[in-house]
């Protein structure tokens, strides 16, 4: 993606709630090099962030309630997390947890769109978001797949003022016309068995090296490593814990 630092209205952040934190920390250091560092605060919960050498580039967390899936959830900045929470429901959306103070870090909401897509705003305090973008490792894109494009077209510039640009095939969300994702209809097939949502890509060095160790450590294919004709090296997996992700190679 075009963006390279967190700016209001893109996105900074990429937690993954799982229910099993700890395979998903082997997991995930295997195929990308994370460190972890869980928060010893028995009032963080477990939360544990994974770093890339001293920078934060995602983070883990238990499940909230014992019938959620694991899930990657994407992060939008936000100047303000009320205002945006308000924005939300005035674009049809839906607000389902917050606005809450975290520490000193900041203020966060999780939210719906309207095809139910689940992603989270973040106002920064001390915590602005994630370190890097782009690199091996770290976030590099993100999409959303939904049944609903004309409603999300409508959606997300309303509450972001994203700007949308369109090709044959696909549509990609940018700030100020950088872009940083795309967005995909799912077709009856998909839909049936997937709900809308945000799907996170993390850059890698090689996509067919990177999927085939992720199956070797217990993921699931999703779609295999294709290359899009003047782009990158793409492909989707599911984690041992079944939460879904992508890699690219640029």
């Amino acid at each position: 993606m075009k963006l390279t630092e967190p700016v209001p209205g893109g996105p900074c952040w990429v937690e993954l709630s799982t229910s099993d934190v700890g395979a998903a920390q082997a997991f995930y250091a295997a195929l990308f090099g994370w460190r972890p560092e869980t928060d010893p605060r028995p009032e963080a919960g477990g939360y544990t962030t994974a770093r890339l050498g001293e920078d934060a580039v995602a983070a883990f967390t238990p499940l909230y309630r014992p019938e959620q899936e694991p899930a990657w959830t994407v992060s939008f900045a936000t100047e303000d997390a009320d205002a945006s929470a308000d924005a939300v429901r005035s674009a049809g959306g839906t607000v389902l947890m917050g606005p809450m103070d975290v520490f000193d870090q900041g203020r966060f909401t999780v939210v719906a769109d309207p095809a139910g897509a689940v992603f989270s705003l973040w106002q920064a305090r001390a915590f602005p978001g994630a370190g890097r973008f782009n690199d091996p490792g770290t976030l590099g894109w993100t999409e959303l797949r939904t049944p609903d494009p004309q409603g999300a077209l409508a959606f997300y510039p309303a509450v972001f003022g994203w700007t949308v640009s369109d090709s044959a095939h696909f549509t990609h969300w940018g700030v100020d016309g950088a872009d940083f994702g795309g967005m995909k209809q799912q077709g009856d097939e998909e839909r049936a068995r997937t709900p809308a949502h945000w799907l996170p890509y993390f850059t890698v060095s090689d996509t067919e090296r990177t999927a085939a160790g992720a199956l070797s450590a217990g993921g699931q294919p999703l779609a295999p490593p294709a290359h899009i004709p003047g782009g990158p090296w793409v492909a989707t997996l599911r984690d041992p814990q079944g939460a879904r992700f992508g890699i690219h190679t640029p």
